[in-house]
């Protein structure tokens, strides 16, 4: 027969595993912020390459073309930590929240360049701007969730 202070003990690591234990949603999350930033990744490779820009909108090619070299750089901080951050997310690595935050920053700054350009309309301005913000911001409030559940070390 087990004593009651064995079975408290006992509780308490049950407790403690829980806490560890991600929800499943957190491992969708980590997927999708890989994915979304090796898309990105993706993308940031195709506008250095001319060829392939040519065959991009009108309104992307306005704003890749304007775009200074401070926005580049923010744009590839943004996709590169980003994907880092996915991929120390799903490690279960605390620099994931870090990862995100720079993300974010440079995703603020690339996006800075980007509104004013003329040729965009209402679509072009949601897939091209306010959706990577809005998916950024999403990310690091997630993981900021994620430290603060334990799910992140």
């Amino acid at each position: 027969m087990r004593s009651v202070g064995k079975l408290e003990d006992e509780g308490a690591n049950v407790t403690e595993e829980s806490k560890s234990r991600a929800h499943w949603s957190f491992w969708l999350i980590g997927v999708v912020a890989l994915v979304w930033n090796l898309m990105g990744i993706a993308n940031y490779m195709m506008q250095m390459n001319a060829e392939k820009l040519a065959g991009m909108p009108e309104w992307w090619l306005a704003v890749t073309e304007s775009r200074p070299v401070w926005a580049t750089g923010a744009m590839a901080i943004s996709v590169f930590g980003g994907a880092l951050g996915g991929l120390m997310m799903l490690l279960r690595k605390s620099a994931a929240f870090y990862l995100f935050v720079v993300s974010f920053l440079g995703t603020i700054v690339t996006m800075a360049h980007a509104v004013g350009v003329p040729g965009a309309g209402a679509r072009q301005i949601f897939e091209g701007m306010i959706m990577p913000f809005a998916v950024s911001a999403i990310f690091v409030w997630y993981a900021r969730l994620a430290r603060r559940k334990g799910w992140l070390a």
